[in-house]
């Protein structure tokens, strides 16, 4: 049975904006997209540049100490993307080219390397703040290609994407305040393109028996908000944006006190660039054309 997730993903190849590449959750954008798409980007980027912010960007790998220190593999460890290589003393290279011909599982030739693909944007950041921050604080603008291992046919749960994020490190109540201001500040941006979004208190998907422990002190703490929009159901409406705030979570980690020598706070805002187009796309349709004049002029069309 052909399902609305099974349209619109046919929807972006038979119209010129994916490739597909025949692994779930990977295509490959065609400049149709990407204009879209960096011209989202580009709004986002003004807000950072207006508040302020610091314009960073790391590649989408990064050293695997990170997830460690951050405590990645006890919250999210079905998600991670570990590196691997092929090192001489695992076994034969003639006996490694065989098993790869034959199809076989040749995973017994590789061993670890120190790196993993990066699942959000911010994560390298944290450990290069490693110390006293200035008074008031720093502001983070970064982006780039994220990767997380869930397999999907929905097009909109892509297992490598890009990431825009904005993050803040400074005192509590800063911090906190300045998560609550970009809660409003993204429903404003995503409703003004036309979307029917809404913002929801979130958790994140923390793995096993003590991750339902977490989720809930997410929820009773308010820690996660998430602007959501349908995009192949209304009734389990897609996260466009999320507002998150660590605590002192990453401080601890890092060891990134305030300018008083107090642990500092964190906190973040993301948007799934990916995931914005294909609202905007299956909102205002596949023909640019026909979308309202404003939301062409928002994205630079």
């Amino acid at each position: 049975m052909t399902t609305p997730r099974d349209v619109l993903t046919r929807g972006l190849v038979d119209h010129g904006y994916w490739i597909a590449t025949g692994a779930p959750g990977i295509f490959g954008r065609t400049a149709r997209f990407n204009a879209i798409l960096e011209g989202f980007d580009a709004l986002v980027i003004d807000v950072g540049r207006e508040a302020g912010a610091e314009r960073v960007e790391f590649p989408p790998v990064m050293d695997r100490e990170i997830l460690r220190r951050a405590g990645f593999m006890e919250s999210f460890p079905e998600l991670c993307g570990s590196i691997h290589g092929y090192r001489a003393a695992k076994g034969s290279h003639l006996d490694l080219i065989d098993r790869v011909e034959a199809g076989g599982d040749w995973t017994e030739y590789l061993e670890q390397l120190p790196l993993t693909l990066s699942p959000a944007a911010c994560y390298p950041l944290y450990p290069s703040c490693t110390g006293r921050l200035p008074a008031g604080g720093r502001l983070f603008d970064l982006s780039t290609f994220a990767f997380r291992a869930e397999p999907s046919d929905d097009p909109a749960r892509l297992q490598a994407f890009r990431q825009h994020e904005n993050v803040r490190l400074g005192a509590p109540e800063d911090v906190r305040a300045w998560r609550d201001a970009w809660s409003g500040r993204g429903l404003e941006m995503l409703g003004a393109l036309g979307l029917d979004a809404r913002l929801e208190l979130a958790t994140d998907p923390f793995f096993g028996r003590g991750g339902r422990l977490l989720a809930a002190n997410q929820l009773a703490e308010e820690l996660k908000f998430e602007v959501v929009v349908p995009i192949t159901s209304e009734s389990s409406p897609t996260a466009l944006c999320s507002f998150n705030y660590h605590e002192d979570k990453f401080a601890r980690a890092f060891d990134i006190t305030t300018a008083d020598g107090g642990l500092a706070h964190s906190a973040c805002i993301g948007f799934g660039l990916e995931r914005v187009v294909l609202a905007l796309l299956e909102t205002h349709g596949f023909d640019l054309t026909v979308w309202p004049a404003r939301v062409r002029e928002a994205v630079g069309l």
